[in-house]
């Protein structure tokens, strides 16, 4: 019995199975950067809220990487404070984008960084820290948090506070424009 396809000829099923290689082929070449995303939060005071993690040295601000699944860096600003500190965050304002060159040990990436705007003591005083990844928190005014910060979470921080209207892009924690 013929089937009326030609001896060696492809089937429409072997050409989409092709088509569906080259772009998995295609994609697995694009290259992977990891990004984070971290929250600035205030006080009336307009003193700025800062977590000692326990997996690092320094103090940092809430926030932290993006998952792979799709989520994106306001979704992860948000998901890493709850989980951080118990927080909810409902709005947020793009004032800093970092890339970060790969070094030896270090994959690089986005840091973004989000003004999530004052909070009410209330919502302040009832933090409760993650505490596999959180010893600690204070409200510290921007001069201390600046001395507490790590070096990249400073630089950026910094430059956010240093010209609080405008979105600031940085490369390896220095301004570029």
């Amino acid at each position: 019995m013929s089937t009326g396809v030609p001896i060696g000829a492809a089937t429409k099923g072997d050409v989409e199975a092709e088509a569906a290689e080259r772009v998995e082929q295609a994609e697995a070449a694009l290259p992977r950067i990891p990004a984070s995303a971290g929250a600035l939060v205030w006080d009336h005071k307009r003193r700025l809220l800062i977590l000692k993690p326990t997996y690092k040295g320094g103090w940092t601000i809430p926030g932290g990487i993006v998952e792979a699944d799709g989520e994106t860096p306001w979704e992860a600003c948000r998901r890493e404070t709850r989980e951080e500190c118990g927080l909810d965050l409902h709005r947020g304002r793009l004032v800093c984008v970092d890339f970060l060159r790969p070094r030896p040990g270090r994959p690089g990436g986005m840091r973004f960084l989000f003004d999530c705007g004052t909070f009410e003591k209330s919502a302040l005083d009832g933090i409760v820290l993650q505490e596999e990844e959180i010893s600690a928190y204070r409200l510290a005014k921007v001069e201390r948090a600046l001395v507490l910060l790590s070096g990249p979470v400073r630089r950026r921080v910094a430059a956010a506070v240093d010209k609080p209207r405008r979105l600031r892009y940085l490369e390896d924690g220095r301004p570029v424009i």
